[in-house]
């Protein structure tokens, strides 16, 4: 075991991996993939933090005139000798991302991708000096590379530079070379994504389009191009009239175990730092993905995971992959839904499959146009993944794993405290139902509030983590009030009670405990958690202040149901 090998977080460049003393997961197979299952234009969509940028780098790396051959010792494609002799440092390449082509105005966003692009084309100014450019193909590089002036930009004539700026670089690099170009194109769907979500959406398609259909599409000088993107976006939206696309989505089974970690993968990392005794957790949390006909990590997840539990041994799991890549996904699912899209979210959080027809070829528009289209776009960017295939595009859909789970329940109940927020008048009579010892209008309230959320009832859940759920819905809708102080799991009396309000205009505090019934016995689990509050005297906290009344109550919950009973 040598400790001393970094674990590469954020790290997408494969020269920096191979050469700084990184730990590098051998993906190169990919190569050989693409190169014996031919396509000229390839398309590879799959959730973000799956290694695609990485891959693209290695692309680079591997086909570039000027890279160093030494980067694939030892990895699976350098055994392909006769592979490698025939495409390895054989190409010009043109490698642009499009992950920061974002703004919220649409001259930003053409700014941005003007700025990759030159940046990209400065690359190659030898180009003006072999002497082979006409006068015209000089201005046109020269346009190219020289930066925009923000403040004043000439929106048609920038847009005419970067419709032809990578059909002009083709061209020219293939002439300077003698060889047709690689074309690599990271992240395509970013800059669509953010136009739909800034309202440029027409703009930006048409300018990407152009830019697509010069660079894709009969281009002579092209011997490859691959992107990569989320989601595939219909061919009526950017790829018009290319023929010779080739999408690799993750419902395809070519290419299935070149994004993300086989099982084979993060036993090996595990075994290399020490760290086998924990392979249970980091398979419940991160591993549930399906692409094609394999199983897969998130290898985002494994590496920051892995990371943390070679300086802190006994690190929890953490949501990892959610902190980087944003919910307002699952946030739009949740303000469009029903109640059937809320018992079938149920049935997801609670590990049962729903099943659903999946739409790969979607605009951005349409995305957020229906439920259905969402299911199809929870699927893709990785919030779920399938079981089984029913039919044609129609899939099993589960939660992959205990991350996704996680996120799930906190987003819905933030989402839900959210929009119990709104009724004011109602979480009035709900707090003050505890302040009377209203015990039966908690009771009818508090089970109202259950049915517009989810339950949780998996046994693959522990009871506590059950108990968690509900215990956030009841702090989340107690905290309307501001004239009261909170106390969540705090240590009083011999243990630490569920929930303590103290309300000192009125010399009051109030002691709940939660129970998950696992049976239809709400009753029996009422009088456990009223039992608990006396066993463990709770209402210490309350002694020694100036607290006159006090108040029990114990709540038990089952799925969408609950008992309340007040005690003595």
């Amino acid at each position: 075991m040598d400790n001393t090998v970094k674990l590469p977080i954020g790290i997408e460049n494969f020269e920096k991996m191979r050469t700084e003393g990184f730990y590098y997961v051998d993906k190169t197979g990919m190569i050989i993939e693409l190169l014996r299952n031919w396509g000229e234009v390839n398309l590879f969509t799959r959730p973000r933090r799956f290694g695609k940028s990485l891959n693209m780098s290695m692309l680079k790396y591997f086909f570039s005139y000027d890279s160093d051959p030494a980067l694939f010792d030892g990895l699976a494609v350098s055994r392909e000798k006769e592979l490698c002799e025939k495409y390895m440092g054989k190409f010009p390449v043109i490698s642009i991302t499009l992950k920061d082509v974002e703004s919220r105005y649409y001259e930003g966003a053409l700014f941005a991708l003007h700025s990759v692009i030159r940046d990209e084309a400065r690359r190659f100014r030898f180009l003006l000096e072999d002497g082979e450019l006409s006068e015209e193909e000089e201005k046109d590089y020269r346009a190219l590379i020289e930066t925009l002036p923000m403040r004043d930009l000439d929106i048609p004539a920038s847009e005419g530079i970067i419709r032809g700026s990578l059909r002009l670089l083709s061209e020219l690099l293939s002439r300077h070379y003698g060889q047709k170009v690689i074309l690599l194109i990271d992240e395509y769907d970013v800059p669509l994504d953010k136009a739909q979500q800034y309202g440029y959406y027409d703009q930006m398609v048409s300018l990407i389009r152009g830019l697509f259909a010069q660079a894709l599409k009969s281009n002579e000088n092209l011997f490859l191009s691959v992107l990569t993107g989320c989601l595939r976006v219909a061919k009526e939206s950017i790829f018009t009239g290319l023929n010779n696309l080739k999408v690799r989505s993750i419902t395809n089974v070519l290419f299935d175990e070149h994004f993300g970690f086989s099982d084979s993968e993060v036993r090996a990392m595990l075994e290399y730092y020490g760290l086998k005794n924990h392979y249970g957790q980091i398979k419940e949390w991160y591993d549930g993905y399906r692409f094609g006909d394999s199983d897969v990590y998130c290898p985002w997840d494994v590496i920051n995971y892995v990371d943390q539990l070679r300086f802190e041994p006994d690190a929890d799991p953490e949501a990892y992959w959610i902190n980087s890549s944003g919910n307002a996904i699952i946030r739009t699912l949740l303000q469009k839904a029903d109640d059937q899209t809320m018992t079938e979210l149920d049935q997801l959080v609670n590990g049962l499959p729903v099943t659903k027809k999946i739409r790969e070829e979607l605009t951005y528009r349409e995305l957020y146009d229906s439920i259905d289209n969402l299911w199809s776009v929870l699927y893709t960017t990785g919030y779920l993944t399938k079981r089984k295939k029913v039919k044609p595009n129609t899939y099993e859909l589960v939660i992959p794993n205990q991350e996704i789970r996680v996120i799930f329940t906190e987003q819905i109940l933030s989402w839900f405290q959210e929009e119990a927020r709104k009724d004011a008048p109602a979480l009035d009579a709900f707090c003050k139902a505890f302040r009377t010892g209203d015990a039966p209008l908690i009771e009818r309230m508090f089970a109202a509030y259950l049915k517009k959320t989810i339950s949780i009832r998996d046994t693959a859940v522990r009871k506590e983590k059950k108990e968690n759920f509900y215990h956030g819905i009841l702090l989340g809708l107690l905290s309307h009030r501001r004239d009261q102080v909170l106390k969540s799991s705090a240590q009083t009396g011999d243990g630490y009670s569920d929930i303590l309000v103290k309300i000192p205009s009125l010399s009051m505090g109030i002691v709940i405990e939660l129970k998950y019934s696992e049976s239809r016995n709400l009753e029996a689990a009422c009088q456990k958690a009223l039992e608990q509050i006396e066993e463990k005297d709770y209402e210490e906290e309350f002694l020694d202040d100036d607290i006159t009344t006090i108040r029990k109550y114990g709540i038990a919950c089952r799925r969408r149901s609950c008992m309340v009973r007040m005690g003595q």
